[in-house]
């Protein structure tokens, strides 16, 4: 752990908070997982081990949501020199078992591996305060922004009745709606092209989307490093 990471915190209008991660909610973190991702393979899930290690390899870019002291939602981080060019990677190299070891100490860009948000804390507000704290980190660590791969989390409903990139086109000329991507556009993510094979999920069908949040982006609720400085 680097001697200058200093511990995120913010508390949202609703008394939730917004925190890095610490050891002591490992367990915790491991059961949401079952609880946000029920469909997604077992061996593609982070477990208390894998959030451990996590805090050891990169403190700075795990964040969590808290009601008292209770672990409601999270997200796990890390950064890579990222090649555009090349989109047809896979949840599985990212997360190297769990372990994130792909995780590249100087790499340019913020990788996120999930967002997770208890089914009973959605549309409070605490998942775009996790991709707000997301872009403080890549202001404070002079980054390029944040990249990751959004769940075509529709798709599996109506995989039936139209192809992955029929389903993608639609989304991107704005004539449907996506659970997880149109939320994720709205933050300020761009999406950049279709990753079939993505990961093991049947909602949406193994796909995934490439989305990118330039540095350049200002989101709502992320405070620039000045301002941060100043907080409690």
């Amino acid at each position: 752990m680097t001697s200058t990471f200093l511990p995120y915190h913010r508390v949202l209008s609703d008394s939730l908070v917004v925190a890095s991660a610490r050891p002591d909610h490992a367990e915790q973190l491991e059961e949401l997982q079952r609880v946000v991702f029920p469909t997604l393979a077992d061996d593609e899930r982070f477990k208390a081990a894998h959030y451990r290690k996590h805090l050891e390899l990169f403190p700075e870019g795990q964040f969590v949501g808290l009601d008292d002291q209770r672990v409601v939602a999270a997200t796990a981080t890390i950064r890579l020199h990222f090649d555009f060019e090349q989109t047809n990677h896979t949840f599985g190299d990212i997360i190297q078992g769990g372990w994130l070891t792909s995780h590249e100490p100087d790499g340019d860009w913020l990788y996120g591996a999930d967002v997770g948000v208890h089914p009973a804390y959605r549309g409070r507000g605490l998942a775009h305060a996790l991709y707000a704290a997301r872009q403080e980190l890549v202001w404070a660590l002079g980054l390029k922004g944040q990249v990751t791969a959004g769940m075509m989390s529709g798709y599996g409903a109506v995989k039936d009745r139209m192809s992955a990139e029929e389903y993608y086109e639609a989304l991107v000329s704005g004539r449907i709606s996506d659970p997880t991507l149109s939320v994720q556009r709205r933050v300020g993510f761009e999406l950049r092209a279709l990753i079939p094979n993505y990961l093991n999920d049947p909602v949406c069908g193994n796909y995934s989307v490439l989305i990118v949040l330039p540095a350049s982006k200002d989101v709502v609720g992320a405070r620039h490093p000045a301002a941060s400085q100043e907080a409690p």
